[in-house]
């Protein structure tokens, strides 16, 4: 059975949202998901303060784990264009597995979360991105046989570098149905990728 690491960081729970959609997606094909978040590098009182909100039933991922898996579609929002501390920190960690190669020919992708329409989203997926190419992986877009993307007449994410919501400048909006549909279209294509590799 085809193993999914859906690997993320979520402040307000917009990228959370994407990525059980997501997982969905991809169990619907009958592989084996796991999703999981990485750690908190905010001070608590910050984060309180702040009201952030970590789903707790998604357990915090080490990086020497994500050698285990056949996929890890990775995801989040978006700060100032780019991925968040928390997840660069996450894959600044990860000299290990390169070193060793561990990674190399396994399935990745992105997802992620903005304020706005133009608040950067394409370039936090390339920031993402780039990490799994280093790493030597396969990586799997939002390709366009997801119409849903192509929507002019609302506010939706979307881009072929992989799935994403507008949270709105106070994080009010949430995942449109139209981006939860395209998470769960990017989780099936990753894991019917990652099937094909693995045989």
């Amino acid at each position: 059975m085809t193993k999914i690491l859906v690997l993320y960081y979520s402040s307000y729970g917009h990228v959370d949202a994407l990525a059980q959609a997501i997982a969905d997606g991809a169990h619907e094909t009958g592989a084996d998901v796991t999703i999981g978040r990485v750690p908190e590098s905010v001070p608590p009182e910050v984060a309180q303060a702040s009201g952030f909100s970590a789903n707790e039933e998604h357990p915090v991922v080490e990086p020497d784990s994500l050698a285990d898996y056949d996929a890890i579609i990775v995801g989040s929002p978006t700060r100032f264009g780019r991925l968040s501390s928390q997840m660069a920190s996450f894959w600044d960690r990860t000299g290990g597995l390169w070193v060793k190669g561990a990674l190399i020919g396994k399935v990745g992708a992105s997802f992620t979360s903005t304020g706005s329409q133009h608040g950067g989203q394409e370039t936090t997926q390339y920031s993402i991105l780039s990490n799994l190419l280093h790493h030597g992986m396969t990586i799997v877009g939002l390709d366009y046989g997801f119409a849903g993307q192509m929507n002019g007449d609302e506010i939706v994410g979307g881009s072929p570098y992989g799935a994403s919501t507008v949270a709105g400048g106070d994080g009010s909006r949430t995942p449109h149905e139209i981006d939860l549909d395209g998470a769960r279209y990017l989780g099936a294509k990753v894991a019917r990728t990652a099937a094909k590799l693995a045989a």
